[in-house]
C-alpha cells in the first residue's frame, strides 16, 4: 500500500488540502499519513490540529518548531527546529511520498529533510509569484527539490518547466481553494451571524493582512495606514482575520486588537474562520481587503471585489475583479472608495477566475496514486 504523507503547518493551507486528504484516505490502495507543524500546534494561532481531528483524521506526527517570538533570528531559528523534527518524522514513517503545498518556511524545512531521505515529492501550486515576500524565494526552491507539479494556471506550468522541470511531471490542474468553494456546504446569513456572534448587517468587510517580508517599510507602519483608512469608511461591519507566523506578524496582532477594542460596535476579530465560516462569509460581505492570496484565488468566485494592498502578491495571475494599491493611508483610502463603489461592483458580473478548473482533487488524486516512483528521485534538468 503505497504511503501519501501530507505535511500541514496552517489553518489556511489545511482548508485547501482536506479535501485532497479526504480522497486519499478512502482509497483503499493508499496510507493516509499526516504531519501538522507550525501554526497548528501554537496557543497563539488558535491549535488548529484540533480542527484536522475534528475533522475525522489522525495527525501521524507533530513537529513543534516556532519559538515564541517573530524575530528573523526566532523564524531562522524555528526553520532548523523544523528540519530536526522531519528528519525523526520520516525516519518513523517512512512516507513514500509527501505532498505539500504552497511556500511556507515550514514547507521549505519539510521538503529539505526529504531530500537528504531521498523521498520524491508532490508539489501543489508552484511557479507563482509573488515579489513582496521571501515566500516567492521559498516556493521557487521547493519547486528544485519536488518531483511532482501540480499548478493552478497554464502560465504557472510553464514557468515551472522554466526552472528545469520535466515537462511529464508538471501538471496543470487549477486551485484547490476554489473547488472547494462549490464542495463545501455554506451556512446562511443567520447561520453565519449566530456562529460568529456578530452581525453583517447590509455592509461588511473581511480584512486579512500578513507581513510583507521583503518591503522596507514596516509591518506596524503599514497595517496603521489600513487601519486609519478603514476610519474614513462609515456604515461597515469589519471582520478581521489574523495574520500567519512570519517575521513581523506579532504587531500587526497587536493593531488589529487595539482596533477592534476601540470599535466594539463593528468590529470583530477571529485567529481562525476555517473553511466553513471563510466561505460562509464571503458571500455576504461587500468586499475583501488585505495582501492574502486568497482575496486573488478564491475571493473572484464569489463576485465580489477585493482589494489588494501592497507587493506581497506582487506578480500573481488576478482577475479584473481585484484592485491593486500601494500601502499609504491615501491610495488604500482612494481604492477602498473605488471598491465599494455601485460603478466597480457592476464590472462584476461576468468575472473569470483563472484559477478553475473542473476535478481538481480527483486530478491530482489520481497522478499521485498511479505514478511510478521509482525513478522520480535522479531528476535531469530540462533545457528550454
Amino acid at each position: 500500500m503505497r504511503k501519501i504523507c501530507i505535511v500541514t503547518g496552517s489553518r489556511a493551507e489545511y482548508g485547501l488540502l482536506s479535501g485532497l486528504m479526504a480522497s486519499i484516505k478512502a482509497d483503499p490502495d493508499l496510507q493516509l499519513q499526516i504531519i501538522a507543524t507550525n501554526m497548528h500546534l501554537s496557543p497563539e494561532f488558535g491549535l488548529t490540529y484540533k480542527e484536522i481531528e475534528n475533522d475525522g483524521f489522525h495527525i501521524d506526527k507533530k513537529v513543534q518548531m516556532l519559538l515564541s517570538s517573530d524575530t528573523p533570528n526566532a523564524t531562522t531559528k524555528s526553520l532548523g527546529l523544523a528540519t530536526i523534527g522531519f528528519a525523526d518524522a520520516y525516519e518513523d514513517l517512512k512516507p513514500d511520498l509527501i505532498v505539500v503545498l504552497g511556500d511556507r518556511y515550514e514547507i521549505l524545512a519539510a521538503v529539505s529533510a526529504a531530500l537528504f531521505y531521498r523521498k520524491p515529492v508532490a508539489h501543489i501550486h508552484g511557479g507563482e509569484i509573488t515579489e513582496g515576500a521571501y515566500d516567492d524565494a521559498i516556493r521557487h526552491a521547493i519547486t528544485k527539490m519536488s518531483h511532482l507539479h501540480f499548478t493552478s494556471t497554464e502560465e504557472y506550468r510553464r514557468r515551472v518547466i522554466q526552472l528545469g522541470e520535466q515537462p511529464d511531471r508538471v501538471f496543470n490542474v487549477g486551485a484547490l481553494g476554489v473547488e472547494n468553494i462549490k464542495k463545501v456546504p455554506l451556512m446562511s446569513k443567520n447561520e453565519i451571524e449566530d456562529n460568529l456572534n456578530f452581525k453583517l448587517g447590509d455592509k461588511s468587510l473581511l480584512v486579512t493582512y500578513h507581513p510583507v517580508t521583503l518591503e522596507n517599510s514596516s509591518a506596524e507602519q503599514q497595517i496603521q495606514n489600513l487601519l486609519d483608512a478603514l476610519e474614513t469608511i462609515s456604515g461597515y461591519q469589519i471582520i478581521f482575520t489574523m495574520p500567519n507566523s512570519d517575521t513581523g506578524g506579532r504587531i500587526i496582532i497587536e493593531k488589529i486588537q487595539k482596533f477592534v477594542e476601540s470599535h466594539k460596535e463593528h468590529a470583530i476579530a477571529f485567529t481562525s474562520l476555517g473553511k466553513k465560516r471563510y466561505f460562509s462569509t464571503l458571500q455576504y460581505v461587500s468586499a475583501v481587503i488585505g495582501n492574502s492570496s486568497s482575496g486573488i484565488v478564491e475571493v473572484p468566485s464569489f463576485g465580489i471585489p477585493t482589494l489588494n494592498i501592497g507587493d506581497r502578491q506582487k506578480g500573481r495571475i488576478s482577475p479584473n475583479s481585484v484592485i491593486h494599491c500601494g500601502t499609504e493611508k491615501h491610495e488604500i483610502t482612494k481604492s477602498l472608495s473605488k471598491a465599494l463603489s455601485e460603478e466597480f461592483k457592476r464590472t462584476l458580473f461576468n468575472v473569470q477566475n483563472p484559477y478553475e478548473q473542473l476535478d481538481t482533487t480527483k486530478k491530482i488524486h489520481q497522478i499521485i496514486a498511479k505514478s511510478t516512483l521509482d525513478n522520480l528521485i535522479q531528476k535531469r534538468f530540462y533545457n528550454i
